[in-house]
C-alpha cells in the first residue's frame, strides 16, 4: 500500500468532558479533493483545525508526508487554511495580501510580487493586483483568499467551508471554479461543508461524519448509491427507510417483512434479524412502470415544483408512520391529495449496516 499524503492515525478530542472526535483514522492520498462532510457537532471543524495545527488532539497522531506533524504549530507546518471570512488585511492591496506568506518567509519584494500576480492569475483576479479588499465582491475576495494560500505552495490545502458567505448562484459558481483550480495545481484539497451538493460536487473523496466519528467515506458516487449506514443514507443526500424483518431465508436470497409488505433481496440474515433498507427518490416509481416490488399504495401529502422534477413527499396507506420521499418527472400530472400506487426495483434497494 503507497504511503498517504495525510495519515490521521485513531484521533481523539475533548473539549472538558465533551469527546467531540472519538477515534478518527483517515487516508488522504496526494492530489485528492477530500470533503468532510456532516452537521453541526459532528467534529469536522475540529478536525480540520488539528490537520492545521491550531488545536492539539486530546490523543492519536497526524502525519504528512510520512512526519508526525501533531505537536507542529500552523506555520510549520506544509498546510495552509482558507477560512469562511477569508481573513484577508483592510489596510493591504490584493497583491500585498497575497504575498503575505511568502513575506512572512523572508521571499524578497519582486519574487513576492510576482508569485502574487501568477496565483492571481490562477484564480481570474489578474486585474485585482492594486485593488483593496473592499473594492471586491465577496466570491472575488474568496478567490484572493485562494490565491492568497496557493502562493506558498503546501502540500495540503484545508478550506473550512469556504463558500458559506455566499449566495446560491455565486457558491455553484465558485464550486466550479475550486474543483478546477484544484485540478490545475495538483494539490491536495480537503474541505468541511454541511452542504451534500457541494460534497457531490467537488469531492472525489467524501467523509461523512457524525457524533465524532466517521459513519462512510469513499467516492460520493459509491457513498451516494450504497451508503454503509441509515446515517449516511439520509444526511447524503434523501431516502425512504423501510424497517423490516427477515422471515424466510433460503438459497442466498432473503424475504423481508415490512410495514407494507414482503420484500425479495440477496442475503443470508437469520430469520428474525432486524433490517434498515434504504430507497432513494429518484428509484421510487409512482403509478404505473416497469418494476418488481410493490410498495404498496400511498396518499400524496404534498408535491414541490424544483425545476427538472417535482419532489412528492406521499404517506403509505398500509403503514401510516411512513413516508415516501421521491422524484417525479417535471410535466407529471400529480397533486395533494391523489392515491397512487408506490414500487421500485429490487436491485434499487440500499441494505444498511446501522
Amino acid at each position: 500500500m503507497s504511503t498517504p499524503l495525510v495519515d490521521i492515525r485513531d484521533i481523539s478530542h475533548r473539549f472538558g468532558q465533551l469527546a467531540v472526535l472519538k477515534n478518527v483514522s483517515l487516508r488522504i492520498e496526494p492530489g485528492s479533493y477530500t470533503i468532510l462532510l456532516g452537521p453541526s457537532g459532528s467534529g469536522k471543524t475540529t478536525l480540520l483545525s488539528i490537520l492545521g495545527g491550531f488545536v492539539n488532539p486530546s490523543e492519536g497522531k497526524v502525519l504528512i508526508r510520512g512526519e508526525d506533524c501533531t505537536s507542529t504549530p500552523p506555520a510549520r507546518r506544509p498546510t495552509t487554511t482558507v477560512f469562511q471570512d477569508y481573513a484577508l488585511f483592510p489596510h493591504m492591496s490584493v497583491g500585498a495580501n497575497v504575498g503575505f506568506g511568502l513575506r512572512m518567509q523572508g521571499v524578497d519584494a519582486a519574487t513576492r510580487a510576482a508569485k502574487a500576480r501568477e496565483a492571481l492569475a490562477l484564480v481570474g483576479l489578474a486585474s485585482a493586483f492594486d485593488k483593496k479588499p473592499h473594492q471586491l465582491s465577496g466570491g472575488q475576495r474568496q478567490r484572493v483568499a485562494l490565491a492568497r494560500a496557493l502562493v506558498i505552495e503546501p502540500a495540503v490545502l484545508l478550506l473550512d467551508e469556504p463558500l458559506g458567505a455566499l449566495d446560491l448562484k455565486l457558491r455553484r459558481q465558485m464550486q466550479d471554479e475550486l474543483k478546477a483550480i484544484q485540478k490545475r495545481v495538483g494539490t491536495a484539497f480537503i474541505h468541511v461543508t454541511h452542504d451534500q451538493e457541494e460534497a457531490m460536487a467537488l469531492a472525489d473523496h467524501c467523509v461523512v461524519m457524525n457524533d465524532g466519528r466517521i459513519e462512510d467515506e469513499g467516492p460520493p458516487e459509491r457513498v451516494y448509491a450504497r451508503p454503509a449506514t441509515r446515517f449516511s443514507a439520509t444526511f447524503m443526500g434523501e431516502s425512504t427507510i423501510l424497517a423490516g424483518k427477515v422471515s424466510n431465508n433460503d438459497n442466498g436470497r432473503m424475504t423481508i417483512a415490512t410495514g407494507t409488505g414482503s420484500i425479495s433481496l440477496p442475503g443470508t440474515s437469520l430469520v428474525g434479524a432486524g433490517l434498515a433498507l434504504a430507497i432513494r427518490p429518484e428509484h421510487l416509481i409512482l403509478g404505473e412502470g416497469k418494476s418488481d416490488t410493490s410498495l404498496g399504495t400511498a396518499k400524496v401529502s404534498d408535491v414541490v415544483f424544483q425545476g427538472s422534477f417535482k419532489r412528492v413527499l406521499a404517506t403509505s396507506d398500509q403503514d401510516p408512520g411512513l413516508q415516501f420521499i421521491a422524484k417525479a418527472p417535471a410535466s407529471a400530472v400529480i397533486q395533494s391529495g391523489d392515491k397512487i400506487g408506490v414500487s421500485c426495483n429490487a436491485g434499487d434497494i440500499i441494505q444498511l449496516a446501522g
